[in-house]
């Protein structure tokens, strides 16, 4: 069975999601998105999802 893995990002900077990165995928989970929330005023993203996903483990 597939797990998912939802990480939230509340400051989007190019060394959290670097980070975030390398945490979980040495953790045995795969990169499988990422996802930004925008502010209407700003070009730049509010936060951001990045999701994972495994194998369930047994």
């Amino acid at each position: 069975m597939l797990q998912y893995k939802v990480v939230e990002l509340p400051n989007v900077t190019e060394e959290s999601i670097e980070e975030t990165l390398n945490q979980w995928t040495a953790k045995g989970w795969q990169y499988d998105g990422l996802q930004f929330a925008m502010r209407e005023s700003s070009k730049r993203p509010a936060m951001a999802f990045m999701l994972f996903t495994r194998e369930e483990q047994h």
